[in-house]
């Protein structure tokens, strides 16, 4: 999510995995977003704890509850600080930010914190605007002129309000950062290409690819990069010194965590890569530790200033949580209020009282930042593993249970009720689609003469080439298996990357009788994706 995220969604209580992705959001292929590692390990059966910092305010049982849901939701690594009334009240470490070296989490340990990315860029336009730099309601054309959509209705009427508030209508397209290197300018370019299913404004899509276009935005706008604005008006005021944009620069601390996957099937927890998303970086990139984050969730519960010093004002602020359009409804509760997204944060509630909040989803951590703002509190709670992870709400929700000084929830027994009808749900969903399967049928062509480069203009290139009894593609980084399903599709096994499915891939013969494109349906909410045939070894003037 992708940040994450998704897009590829298991919805949880209060949240739709609203990211990514991928910043995750979105559907289930880019909300997973993790990659396989050859190294299985076992999540130790105690879970470390390291020493703690006060405790008032909070629940006696934290420091027993926490460790049990990791241990039954089998989350290697976990870090938690709560704040109330401009203060840190409680922060803690628990269990390990690398098992195999058996190295604990600490309150400095470093994790991604996916798509709580994305209110650091609406805060951004917020310090823009009341510099008189930047009209919420302006034109994007109006800063940058190249900006074009495939709906030229959105190509003029596109706002900065519009990129960060999910309210286009547009579809995710997630596929395109997550599978590539492509720098952030040329994704702008490439949006003029990406169809959607909905017309502009018709409703909450969420799209990490128009908040990437916010951030490149804030770059032109202000004449730095989106990194170096954040850096120099958010991170340094608030002192925010371990964080940072880019794993890389994440594995140069002596503190960080290691990103975990957890096998859908055996429910063993595996090491894997991580995934660098710089491109994408406005609606997903950052990294932070608990202690930097406290002070962010401080920052984001006051006025705007800083001391004497006002970083942002208040009317700005205020409008970053101001809801702008409706969203799906999530599971069914009556705990938790109706959604709404604003701009890098959902509005809801929580048992009557106001909560905004956040989560995050990228590459083998989640992450959420919560707030109740007529009480003053906050919380952020980092975790090494994503999928199938619901620790930091069911902490979360005990801990508000608490501060609100209501009856506790159960919400690991709603969590896990609910992951069990998601499972049954998705099983007779395949089995549908089993059934439906053309048995004994033959593809058109040899394999060999479905090799070759496709491109799209706006996705990049898929290359396939004969492997075995079937084929093996390449969409820009992104490599997978395909294997015939019935005549001319051919099918992505499940978690064949480790990160996202795939699914089915559709190859199309010309009036020639030769395989000339590829229709793929990457993304649920726009037509098929169509990849057209190209030479080899295009020429420099076919790159273009």
């Amino acid at each position: 999510m992708i940040f994450s995220d998704a897009a590829i969604v298991k919805e949880v209580a209060h949240k739709t995995r609203v990211e990514p992705g991928p910043l995750a959001v979105t559907r289930r292929w880019i909300c997973i977003l993790d990659l396989l590692f050859t190294l299985t390990i076992l999540l130790p059966a105690t879970a470390q704890v390291a020493p703690s910092q006060q405790r008032q305010g909070v629940p006696d049982d934290l420091e027993q509850f926490i460790p049990a849901q990791m241990q039954k939701w089998k989350v290697p690594g976990v870090a938690i600080a709560v704040v109330q009334n401009g203060q840190v009240i409680y922060s803690h470490g628990f269990g390990l930010r690398g098992v195999k070296s058996n190295l604990p989490v600490t309150t400095k340990t470093i994790f991604a914190i996916g798509s709580i990315s994305k209110s650091f860029t609406s805060l951004s336009m917020g310090m823009l605007n009341d510099e008189g730099k930047l009209d919420w309601d302006k034109p994007v054309r109006q800063y940058l002129p190249e900006f074009q959509m495939y709906d030229p209705v959105a190509s003029e009427r596109m706002t900065p309000r519009d990129l960060m508030s999910h309210r286009v209508g547009m579809a995710g397209h997630d596929l395109i950062w997550y599978s590539s290197d492509f720098s952030r300018e040329d994704m702008v370019r490439r949006l003029r290409f990406l169809q959607t299913d909905h017309d502009f404004r018709s409703g909450y899509r969420y799209n990490n690819m128009l908040v990437m276009t916010a951030g490149y935005l804030v770059g032109r706008v202000s004449g730095q990069s989106w990194e170096d604005f954040v850096r120099h008006r958010v991170f340094e005021p608030l002192q925010m010194n371990s964080s940072n944009f880019s794993v890389l620069d994440s594995q140069k601390s002596s503190d960080f965590s290691h990103p975990y996957r957890k096998d859908e099937h055996s429910g063993a927890v595996s090491e894997i890569p991580f995934h660098v998303m710089s491109a994408v970086g406005p609606a997903g990139s950052i990294n932070s530790n608990v202690e930097d984050m406290a002070r962010y969730a401080i920052f984001q519960l006051g006025k705007g200033n800083l001391g004497d010093r006002q970083l942002v004002s208040e009317s700005n602020l205020k409008l970053t949580h101001t809801a702008q359009v409706p969203m799906p409804e999530g599971m069914p509760s009556k705990e938790i209020g109706p959604r709404s997204y604003a701009m890098g944060w959902v509005i809801s509630s929580y048992r009557g009282h106001p909560l905004w909040w956040h989560n995050g989803g990228i590459d083998g951590f989640y992450a959420l930042l919560t707030l109740l703002p007529d009480q003053n509190v906050g919380l952020v709670i980092l975790t090494n593993i994503l999928d199938d992870n619901p620790v930091a709400e069911i902490v979360a929700y005990h801990i508000y249970d608490h501060l609100l000084g209501l009856d506790s929830i159960d919400w690991a027994e709603r969590f896990e009720d609910l992951g069990e009808k998601q499972k049954a749900a998705e099983e007779e969903e395949r089995k549908k689609e089993l059934a439906e399967r053309k048995a004994n049928t033959h593809p058109s062509h040899e394999l060999k003469d479905y090799a070759g480069r496709y491109e799209n203009l706006g996705y990049g290139v898929i290359t396939i080439r004969p492997e075995g009894e079937g084929l093996s593609a390449t969409l820009n980084k992104l490599s997978f298996p395909l294997h015939r399903y019935e005549y001319d599709v051919f099918e992505s096994p499940a978690d064949s990357t480790g990160a996202v499915d795939i699914g089915k891939l559709r190859f199309l013969t010309g009036m020639n009788g030769n395989i000339d494109s590829i229709a793929a349906p990457f993304e649920p909410e726009a037509p098929e994706i169509i990849f057209t045939r190209v030479p080899e070894n295009p020429s420099p003037e076919q790159k273009k």
